[in-house]
């Protein structure tokens, strides 16, 4: 019989939690919501120093006597255990927490569930188990095991005319770094080579909580831990990530100028040189009609600046033509926009009508017949920029990352390629290869969308 079978399985013991609750009974419903969330993570509940793998201090900050009580309790916790993580009405003095006990692990305000289970998270992460456990630690993906979408926050500030996604998903809710950093890594754990971050307004991400940190526990190459506090915020957000030796890609930025601090990490390889940008338009008069930020002259100027610091970026956008009130000079304008900021990739939608937008109630409705005459214009002078682009890239080496194989070769995509919106690398000779294969190769070949290339040779 195999070792499998000879050998029963003992199943690992589950970490486990203390908590010591002060204050008033809304703070005790405060605990108990946290426990059991914890509890139905697989956490055990523990009453005692010694047993817990971290202990929970909810405090109380109504009278000063309360929030001496507090920080006495957690200096208590801190001699018994080491492990503390602070939450609670006085959370909102992290300050004088930290001043007092700098050795706490995190220390939040009072509701933030979340916020606290993150941290039970970092600081006393939990053995996945296969025998017992329904859902791997990464979750359940519908995404091929090599890429994986990373949702960093939900719901959007902005009221553009043409758009119902604020009045569907509410106001911008941006996750706290750590969660969204420990997804990460589990992900990177269980054999993702790229994570598309995705949102409303990946740029935007933090502003809504004041882009609070959390905290976050990386695991190095060597096995050794190291405990961090991230900000909830696009760059620092970016630079973590950039730490995980995967590909990460950025979709649904918004060109705030903040976007400019990134270009070092994809200079240094941090993350990959691309970004998913939607401008929607090019002329003044239509962005404005439109609600959208952004002033398109310095964004050429920025496209500039991008391309002298990470001469091989890849900007991807979507536009839409027939907006109601385009003319054909407002027209002919983006498609003169579109030459000087010479997008790599694009997408092109002809105006619809949706149910509840403002953009329903404008004047000068553009016809179908001229909406789908224009988008087929755009569409031409765009696989005209396209192909002279990739046929640049024709006899450079780059590495691929593998989607499908068959008996042609293989499917693979570039640095510059998103799953299912951009172009795809065939490698020829890829037959040997399989899916979530990175590889390096030489450009052979392009054409409008595509590129094609065979394997380097060791």
């Amino acid at each position: 019989m195999s070792d499998t079978l000879d050998k029963p399985h003992i199943p690992t013991e589950a970490p486990a939690v203390g908590i010591v609750s002060l204050g008033c009974p809304k703070a005790l419903v405060d605990s108990e919501r946290i426990l059991t969330k914890l509890r139905s993570d697989g956490y055990r509940i523990s009453g005692d120093y010694n047993d817990a793998s971290v202990v929970i201090v909810n405090t109380c900050g109504f009278l000063d006597s309360a929030k001496e009580e507090s920080l006495n309790t957690i200096g208590e916790a801190m001699a018994e255990n080491g492990k503390v993580i602070v939450t609670g009405c006085m959370g909102v003095e992290a300050e004088r927490i930290r001043e007092t006990h700098p050795g706490v692990l995190a220390v939040t305000g009072p509701q933030q569930y979340e916020a606290v289970v993150s941290a039970v998270h970092a600081a006393a992460p939990q053995t996945h188990d296969p025998y017992i456990d329904l859902v791997p630690p990464q979750g359940l993906k519908l995404t091929p095991r090599h890429y994986a979408y990373l949702k960093i926050s939900e719901g959007c500030n902005h009221s553009c005319s043409f758009c119902i996604i604020p009045s569907m998903r509410g106001k911008l809710a941006s996750r706290p770094a750590g969660a969204v950093l420990r997804e990460a890594e589990k992900l990177a754990a269980a054999g993702v080579r790229e994570l598309l971050v995705i949102s409303q307004d990946t740029s935007a991400y933090g502003l809504d909580i004041g882009y609070k940190t959390s905290p976050w526990t990386i695991t190095r190459p060597d096995g050794n831990r190291e405990n961090r506090s991230v900000r909830a915020k696009f760059y620092d957000l970016c630079e973590a990530l950039g730490e995980l030796g995967i590909w990460t890609r950025l979709h649904y930025v918004y060109p705030y100028p903040h976007v400019d601090e990134v270009m070092p990490l994809m200079a240094e390889g941090k993350i990959l040189p691309y970004l998913d940008i939607p401008f929607q338009h090019a002329h003044p008069e239509i962005l404005k009609s439109m609600r959208r930020p952004g002033n398109q002259v310095k964004v050429l100027e920025r496209i500039r600046s991008w391309r002298e610091q990470v001469p091989d970026i890849a900007i991807r956008s979507t536009f839409i033509v027939g907006y109601p009130g385009e003319t054909e000079e407002h027209f002919q304008f983006l498609l003169d926009w579109l030459s000087e900021a010479q997008i790599d990739r694009l997408g092109c939608f002809k105006f619809e009508p949706v149910d509840g937008a403002a953009a329903n109630d404008l004047p000068g409705h553009v016809p179908e017949a001229v909406k789908q005459e224009r988008w087929e214009r755009l569409m031409a002078h765009q696989q005209a920029i396209s192909e002279k682009r990739l046929a640049a890239k024709v006899g450079r080496q780059m590495d691929v990352l593998v989607d499908e194989v068959d008996e042609d070769g293989a499917i693979a995509r570039s640095y510059a390629d998103a799953p299912e919106i951009d172009g795809n690398v065939f490698v020829t000779d890829g037959q040997n290869l399989k899916p979530g294969d990175m590889v390096p190769v030489t450009i052979v070949e392009a054409s409008e969308y595509d590129l094609f290339a065979v394997q380097n040779t060791a």
